[in-house]
């Protein structure tokens, strides 16, 4: 699987990469998505319109934090170049944190139960995820280490695991299989924590494969935060699942 250029075209002198292009299709077809699905959680597409505006910015502060944290080394010398997101440098992990921290102020604000918007959103966040992987083929980077697979993605004439794809794949099947448990909830927040869960152990596992790794010490930041996150949304599934049942019964 050779890789194609990151520049997809260019306007007065300004290129526009193909990173760019992937992730903004995927916001935007998460958000059709979402505010067609609104009316079955009994939101408006409105309503997710407004909180797109405010959530979406926050998400690619957070992301663009997160990734600056783990990396002051390079940014604590030149703080100007923590704006330049041109060069790279967003992270998954922080992105989510304060978009679904940002969401759910916003709930409390707007009296909308957080729990029962994330349960709508979480399916197509996975879409968007799936879809944004790509941008990381084109530039060559989030790649694993050395493999002779088939589907290796060629760099430099060495072929490494294509962990965006192992990604992009997982994201689209949890994309179809949260659709399906929406429709059939138990309770209001088991699709998000579903969502966590499966997400975070899908992320676990592939970033054992990656070379480019943020650190905590010796440990990959994103595997420790994998863990906590299975662990937390276990025993929250665990706690709202025995709570509706006794509602029921």
């Amino acid at each position: 699987m050779p890789v194609p250029e990151p520049v997809a075209f260019s306007i007065f002198g300004l290129d526009i990469m193909w990173y760019a292009i992937l992730i903004t299709s995927g916001i935007i077809i998460a958000t059709a998505i979402s505010c067609y699905r609104a009316p079955s959680h009994g939101l408006t597409s409105d309503q997710i319109l407004n909180f797109v505006v405010i959530c979406i910015p926050a998400a690619v502060i957070g992301a663009r934090a997160y990734y600056v944290l783990f990396n002051w080394d390079i940014y604590g010398s030149n703080v100007i170049k923590i704006l330049n997101i041109r060069e790279g440098g967003l992270a998954v992990h922080g992105g989510l944190i304060l978009g679904f921290a940002v969401a759910v102020l916003l709930c409390r604000l707007w009296k909308i139960r957080p729990l029962n918007l994330m349960d709508l959103c979480v399916p197509t966040i996975a879409l968007a995820q799936s879809i944004g992987r790509w941008g990381n083929y084109f530039n060559s980077e989030a790649h694993g280490g050395p493999t002779d697979l088939p589907w290796a993605v060629m760099i430099d004439g060495q072929g490494y695991h294509p962990t965006f794809l192992y990604e992009s794949i997982w994201c689209f099947l949890l994309f179809l299989f949260l659709l399906y448990i929406d429709k059939h909830r138990k309770f209001e927040g088991q699709v998000v924590l579903l969502y966590g869960m499966l997400y975070s152990l899908e992320r676990f596992f592939v970033e054992a494969l990656r070379t480019d790794s943020l650190m905590i010490g010796p440990f990959k930041q994103a595997q420790v935060l994998s863990l906590c996150i299975i662990l937390v949304c276990l025993i929250l599934y665990v706690f709202l699942y025995r709570k509706a049942k006794k509602r029921t019964a």
